[in-house]
């Protein structure tokens, strides 16, 4: 187990002996680290975090510190890592809030320089969040999503899979999945990335059908809503009408443009 004499590691924390501990890094007590896994100089992993193999936790970056939360009262939370996920310089994930509560971060993600996921994040697998995003308290970030650099995201807000949040864009709302977004709003299906996926030209028809309905019919938007829940068949399409019908604290991501729109009524 290679471990530079200049790291500093608790004697509690549970290191797979090949994973690779850098010089300056900070392990605290009941960290646990997986196969492969390697912790670059300076890194900081705080206690109560899990990282899982493969994974890459770069200079400077900051894993399962306090929450800035006010609320937080020393409480023991937790934070898990999930395999072949990378952090890069100077990104932050912090644990939970609640006692016992946890932020997870998911398999395959690649979080860039000086992102930020805050406490109770649940972020899914392959998602990619670049530079200086910001993920506020408890959102949810679906499967393969892309949220652009300086995002910032509203707390509670729900993103699905396989959205698009293109750079500078404010979120204080839900993204429903397969949607891509700019600062004017939800402006169109992620088509890109539903390609990239192999989802087929049916599927990518009956979700483009379905961002019509809700973004340009004029339809009231509840409306909207139980119309694409009745016509969509395909799995992808399935998806979405789930994530419409679910509780919502944000409401969903409107567009803000001239023409009428259903989520605008």
């Amino acid at each position: 187990m290679p471990i530079e004499s200049t790291a500093c590691v608790d004697k509690s924390a549970r290191i797979d002996p090949a994973a690779r501990i850098g010089a300056y890094a900070i392990i605290e007590a009941g960290v646990t680290i997986g196969a492969d896994t390697r912790i670059y100089p300076h890194a900081y992993v705080s206690e109560g975090t899990s990282i899982g193999q493969r994974c890459q936790v770069h200079p400077f970056a900051v894993v399962g510190h306090h929450p800035q939360d006010v609320k937080w009262d020393g409480a023991p939370s937790y934070t898990v890592i999930g395999d072949d996920t990378v952090i890069r310089e100077g990104a932050q994930v912090h644990r939970g809030t609640e006692p016992g509560s946890t932020t997870v971060i998911g398999r395959h993600v690649y979080l860039m320089a000086n992102a930020h996921v805050a406490h109770n994040c649940t972020v899914g697998d392959h998602v990619i969040i670049a530079n200086g995003a910001l993920l506020s308290g408890h959102i949810t970030v679906g499967p393969r999503a892309f949220i652009s650099g300086n995002v910032v995201i509203q707390q509670f807000a729900r993103i699905g899979e396989l959205a698009m949040l293109g750079g500078g864009t404010r979120i204080p709302n839900d993204v429903p999945p397969f949607m891509m977004v700019v600062p004017e709003g939800v402006v169109g299906v992620n088509l890109v990335g539903l390609r990239r996926a192999g989802m087929s030209r049916e599927q990518r028809q009956e979700l483009r059908q379905a961002y019509r309905l809700l973004y340009r019919s004029g339809k009231p938007f509840r409306d909207a809503v139980e119309e694409v829940c009745g016509f969509v068949r395909t799995d992808p399409g399935l998806r979405l009408a789930a994530f419409l019908r679910e509780p919502s604290q944000r409401g969903i991501m409107r567009y803000k443009g001239g023409e009428p729109t259903a989520a605008d009524t």
